[in-house]
């Protein structure tokens, strides 16, 4: 942003330059042209004056007025020509071979009687000539021409001289620009760096961080209003906290003793009665372990992540280790497929919770004799961990479903469809991924996708 306000500022300025200094370097050079084709079309007016009396009567020109001629055309470079009625030059400060100029259109245009000016590029020179040719006439007869013309390059050299001087002033006032350009861009960005960072650390967890209130007033009122919002999360998260906290004290007491009521109701009741009694208390744990599911998934909700290097690897075979007593009641077998040293970022303990949670869904889906395989590979800047049964698999339909809250294929089970959902809550809090994959066999896998991490160690030795 703050580039986008900075080439804003400058195009502006160049702009407003553009505007203003190019008219005004064209001004300057119409001016410039102007002033000297006025000022020789005088000077040649008043050789006209001084060669009229000797072009009238035929005679030759005094060395009076031919040194006057060499004169000016010593002291000012340009080339004096005087013609008679026909054209023939008289006098030529710079003579040529031909003294015959009668076919040139400004000596024609004069001769006639008219002023004739213009420039035209001299190949002899290499340059721009401006030519100003004026009639010597008197009494209405035309006796002769007087031509001046005289290098455009010292013009020209005011003129580049003049674009020059814009030029420079362009760049001290774009200097300038740039410098209060900063100056505008940092008053400008700096609260909206400030209330960026106050963002990303309430989207982080910090709910005591606020954006700073200065800057322009639209900004100051817009951190203003942040800083309400964040006021109001803030109690809100802090209910919530203090809710799950009562739910999980409030809810769980008087369900253990309840369920320690219909345990001493069972020792005095009969056959009949103690079979009622046995599936209240089954529906008792039920209930005492949906409502534990629901308080791991609302603090899954207001988890903070803290993603730090962990050895998944070693944390896959620990957790193969901890289901083995379980997979040898079921009679399924646990297999794995674990490379060596991959390092990923996850909060500790996230991870382990994940892998208990797809690990038992894996073993109470997968029939005896069959296996669960857990995976650990590397896929470029990602680890993925995989857990894989031999099971009934889930349909397309099934699996897009898989993650919803309290989703259970074909509604049975006997889970509470929360599972899923906290370990997809848990795993996208540390900015990865998980998600269930129809095996080319029977079963389904389950993988989780994780930030990859260097080593410390591994970091130093190629250094």
């Amino acid at each position: 942003m703050r580039r986008r306000l900075l080439v804003g500022y400058l195009a502006m300025a160049v702009l407003v330059l553009a505007l203003l200094e190019i008219p005004l370097g064209i001004s300057y050079a119409e001016s410039e042209r102007r002033e000297l084709t006025d000022r020789v079309e005088r000077d040649a007016v008043a050789l006209s004056t001084l060669v009229e009396d000797s072009l009238e009567h035929g005679a030759s020109l005094p060395a009076q007025v031919r040194g006057v001629a060499a004169d000016y055309d010593d002291d000012t470079g340009g080339r004096v020509l005087v013609v008679d009625s026909r054209g023939r030059a008289v006098l030529d400060t710079a003579p040529t071979e031909s003294r015959d100029f009668s076919s040139r259109s400004e000596i024609e245009q004069a001769l006639r009687g008219e002023i004739a000016t213009g420039t035209r590029r001299s190949r002899t020179l290499g340059a721009d000539l401006l030519f100003v040719a004026v009639p010597v006439a008197s009494s209405g007869v035309v006796h002769g021409a007087v031509r001046i013309t005289y290098p455009m390059s010292a013009v020209d050299a005011r003129i580049h001289r003049y674009w020059s001087v814009l030029a420079l002033i362009a760049l001290a006032v774009l200097a300038v620009a740039v410098v209060i350009a900063f100056a505008l861009a940092r008053w400008v960005i700096r609260p909206l760096v400030g209330l960026e960072r106050a963002a990303d650390a309430i989207g982080g967890g910090r709910l005591d961080a606020r954006a700073p209130v200065e800057g322009p007033p639209e900004v100051r009122r817009l951190a203003e209003t942040f800083n309400a919002m964040a006021d109001r999360v803030d109690v809100l998260v802090h209910s919530q906290d203090e809710f799950v906290a009562d739910a999980s004290h409030q809810l769980r007491t008087p369900l253990a003793a309840l369920r320690l009521r219909l345990e001493n109701l069972e020792r005095d009741a009969d056959a009949e009665a103690k079979g009622e009694l046995d599936g209240a208390v089954t529906e008792v744990e039920r209930l005492s372990a949906l409502v534990d599911a629901l308080l791991v998934l609302a603090r899954a909700d207001r988890a903070v992540a803290s993603p730090a290097p962990v050895d998944v690897a070693e944390l896959a075979r620990d957790r193969l280790a901890a289901f083995a007593a379980y997979a040898g009641e079921r009679g399924v077998r646990l297999d794995e497929r674990i490379e060596p040293d991959l390092v990923a970022l996850a909060t500790p303990g996230r991870l382990e919770q994940v892998l208990d949670n797809l690990l038992a869904n894996a073993l109470d889906h997968s029939p005896p004799g069959t296996s669960v395989t857990v995976s650990v590979r590397r896929r470029g800047a990602q680890i993925e961990v995989g857990v894989a049964d031999e099971g009934p698999g889930m349909e397309a339909d099934a699996i897009s479903r898989a993650f919803d809250r309290f989703w259970r294929m074909d509604g049975g089970g006997d889970g509470f469809g929360l599972g899923l959902a906290i370990a997809r809550r848990l795993v996208r809090a540390d900015g990865g991924g998980v998600e269930l994959r129809a095996r080319d066999g029977p079963g389904l896998e389950a993988i989780v996708t994780l930030r990859a991490a260097i080593r410390v160690v591994e970091t130093a030795e190629r250094l």
